[in-house]
């Protein structure tokens, strides 16, 4: 006699797809909401930054009105680098001293271009550059809106005495350093995604290949 075969059960796939491949719904929680959280970084490394460029440039702006409107100078390292308060109404070196609302306006500008342009940051080091220029250009924005002699006219604080050449404040060297990352990030074609020029390029031809 012939023995019965066991009924065998089907295998039913679930929800969580297949045993040799993970979906996102048998991910565990953890991993799927520090994959939420991870392109939300550079844009809070980018705020953070700018909010803290903006608050040491106008702390140390009240500093430098209450502290050098006598007209003295401090040294910090002999003639190379001193302390001594000067009110700009021009941009760097003194330059346009007459077209104030000029710069503004183009800080204004630049401001709306880097809050747009945030949506697309997938790089640190991108936030640290436009964070450095948000900050910087909000810093010396907040003196033309309300420094004398009026809104959009109003001379910028600069401080920092660099041997004679210029004297510039903190929101000046945010924008400078902004400058240099942005050059090196734009040498080694970094995108503000994080990608490298050509590289989706490249995937795209190797998936027609």
């Amino acid at each position: 006699m012939s023995e019965t075969p066991e009924p065998v059960t089907p295998i039913r796939p679930t929800s969580a797809g297949t045993p040799d491949t993970p979906t996102s719904a048998g991910m565990p929680e953890a991993t799927k909401t520090a994959s939420v959280r991870r392109p939300h970084r550079p844009l809070a490394a980018l705020w953070t930054l700018a909010v803290a460029v903006v608050a040491v440039d106008q702390l140390t702006k009240v500093w430098a009105v209450a502290a050098l409107s006598d007209g003295h100078r401090v040294r910090v390292l002999g003639d190379w680098l001193t302390l001594t308060l000067l009110r700009n109404p021009g941009a760097a070196f003194s330059f346009a001293t007459g077209q104030t609302w000029i710069f503004a306006l183009i800080a204004i500008i630049v401001t709306v271009v880097v809050i747009r342009i945030s949506r697309r940051l997938g790089s640190m080091w991108w936030a640290v550059a436009l964070g450095l220029v948000l900050g910087g250009a909000v810093g010396n924005l907040i003196d033309r809106l309300v420094r004398a002699p009026g809104v959009l006219r109003g001379h910028v604080v600069d401080f920092i005495d660099y041997g004679g050449w210029f004297v510039g404040n903190v929101a000046d060297i945010a924008i400078v350093g902004a400058a240099v990352i942005i050059m090196v990030l734009s040498v080694r074609g970094r995108e503000l995604d994080g990608s490298r020029a050509g590289e989706g390029r490249g995937r795209h031809a190797e998936t027609d290949a």
